[in-house]
């Protein structure tokens, strides 16, 4: 079979794809460049396109559905950059991919840890050989609340390193698991907002859960608390964080994504003049850490997201169930 894959990056992906590939007898077509109006010709004669984290409008997916496409699969977990309703209503089909949860387990724990012992202002100083104490006495993770928002297979993974520390946990998801509650204690945000010294995201971004932390959530929350997202930066608004670090509300953060990311990450920008003001503003306290929403990126991530992306692709075609199915 033959699959169209946008966004090839050569210095990572490359010796994936053509491994799997190879091992699954498909065709490739690629484009290096995220897919866009002006190169969406490219897949003309592919009935099955891969892409990452890039935008994929109305337009954009009608003018696959002219092409020809029936399905698009993103080498991502999350797929708010797709327009679902506009698949749904042309009959394209929409996949994700799973990955090892370890690789965004593992970051988020080191973004706590970074967050409480006041690493980013440590670092700097370092860097002028500034080796004064006052200002960088940090905290210790077991003395710690600490409430995860989602359960899934990532949020079990952070939950499972926490026990190690010794923290108090809780959790909330809408759907409970027994593996959990082993661990953490489930409540309502209410309850985890009111008690937790530090709160870490792992949900997808939906309708229900946009800037699920809004000035509202910061209000009800403990003060200096800390605040960690590996999840999806629209789970967050943005200017209430803001408004919470400059109060003093919220103690630190530490972000690997934030709202209006797009056509920014990945991407060598250090000449141009960005309009990501909340971004300048974020990277500017001392008790923030911003990073560009790479927790999930390690070796073995990479090679989970090629293969599962062509596998999805693969099953759709010859009409087996596929896991990673969205619509």
């Amino acid at each position: 079979m033959k699959i169209f894959v946008y966004n090839y990056r050569e210095f990572d992906e490359a010796v994936y794809f053509q491994k799997f590939s190879e091992e699954f007898g498909v065709e490739l077509g690629i484009c290096t460049d995220a897919p866009t109006l002006e190169n969406a010709h490219l897949a003309a004669g592919y009935e099955y396109v891969s892409i990452i984290t890039s935008k994929i409008d109305r337009e954009l997916m009608e003018k696959f559905h002219e092409l020809g496409v029936r399905m698009i699969s993103t080498r991502t977990i999350g797929y708010d950059h797709v327009d679902i309703d506009t698949a749904k209503r042309l009959g394209i089909h929409v996949s994700n991919v799973t990955y090892s949860p370890e690789c965004v387990a593992d970051y988020t724990i080191m973004l706590m840890l970074m967050s409480i012992r006041k690493m980013k202002r440590i670092m700097q100083r370092e860097e002028i050989n500034d080796f004064s104490l006052p200002g960088i006495q940090g905290s210790e993770l077991p003395n710690f609340t600490v409430g995860v928002l989602g359960t899934g297979r990532i949020g079990r993974s952070v939950i499972r390193d926490l026990t190690g520390f010794g923290c108090r946990i809780y959790a909330y998801d809408k759907y409970e698991n027994d593996e959990v509650k082993e661990h953490a204690r489930y409540a309502d945000l209410d309850t985890i907002y009111r008690e937790c010294d530090l709160i870490t995201l792992h949900m997808p971004l939906l309708e229900d859960n946009f800037h699920l932390i809004d000035a509202e959530a910061v209000g009800k929350m403990k003060d200096g608390v800390v605040i960690v997202n590996t999840a999806r930066g629209g789970l967050i608004d943005t200017r209430a964080l803001i408004d919470g670090l400059e109060s003093g509300k919220i103690g630190a953060a530490g972000l690997d994504v934030i709202e209006d990311e797009f056509g920014m990450y990945y991407y060598d920008r250090k000449s141009d003049i960005l309009s990501k003001r909340d971004l300048y503003i974020l990277r500017g306290f001392p008790n923030v850490i911003v990073t560009p929403h790479m927790a999930f990126y390690t070796d073995q991530a990479v090679s989970d997201m090629v293969k599962h992306s062509l596998m999805s692709c693969i099953m759709h075609a010859e009409g087996k169930e596929d896991p990673w199915a969205v619509v």
